[in-house]
């Protein structure tokens, strides 16, 4: 009974986050425009969610379910390997895919990239000191651009998506079964809906700094 609660509550909390995703890459989607567009834009935009009180109430919740489906995924995988099974144990003797069987691995490259995400642009938003831009907002258009110049950085940011693609790939047909909601019917719309959702997050967010890079490049 545990074993299922832990589950639903990867479930409940993949899925906040799942939907997380997709506005979190719509606003990114403004670094795209113009340079001089793109700061004031992407600045104001930033200002928004920093200052509204409701935005404020659902980061917290953003907050908790990272740390929740982290600490969730941990449990199981090792309740998991004591028990002498593993994280994706399929009883229905189906081949599992190979990053279905690394979920562990996968989620670590994610929890670590978070980790360092969080300390270049959350930290430094929230508690660093940032230039204002020309309507008085906090300059984080040209911290994020300053950010994507480094070579690095953009390798583990794509290394990162990479594995986000295949996380999302396993946890969305994962989250379907285990709430119950998975038919045989219609199984096939929904492997092309969970193909179509995590190729356009992880090659939506890999391409922005590929292309701030490129663009800034000398």
């Amino acid at each position: 009974m545990q074993s299922l609660t832990r589950k639903i509550f990867m479930c409940l909390t993949g899925l906040f986050l799942c939907f997380f995703l997709i506005i979190h890459l719509l606003g990114n989607l403004q670094l795209f425009l113009p340079a001089e567009t793109a700061q004031l834009q992407f600045n104001a935009y930033s200002h928004f969610l920093s200052g509204n009180l409701f935005i404020k109430m659902v980061s917290y919740v953003l907050y908790a379910s990272i740390m929740l489906h982290a600490l969730y995924a941990l449990i199981i995988t090792m309740r998991n390997k004591q028990s002498g099974g593993s994280y994706t144990t399929d009883n229905r003797g189906r081949a599992s895919k190979w990053y279905s069987r690394n979920m562990g691995v996968l989620g670590t490259v994610l929890l670590l990239f978070l980790i360092i995400h969080f300390k270049n642009f959350w930290y430094e938003y929230k508690f660093g000191v940032l230039p204002m831009d020309a309507n008085g907002n906090k300059d984080l258009y040209t911290l994020v651009v300053t950010t994507y110049q480094e070579g690095w950085y953009v390798v583990i940011y794509v290394i990162s998506m990479i594995a986000l693609g295949y996380h999302l790939l396993h946890g969305f047909f994962s989250a379907i079964r285990t709430l119950g909601v998975f038919h045989p019917k219609f199984v096939r719309w929904i492997r092309y809906f969970g193909i179509g959702y995590s190729l356009m997050i992880s090659l939506g967010f890999a391409i922005i700094p590929v292309y701030v890079y490129f663009l800034n490049a000398k």
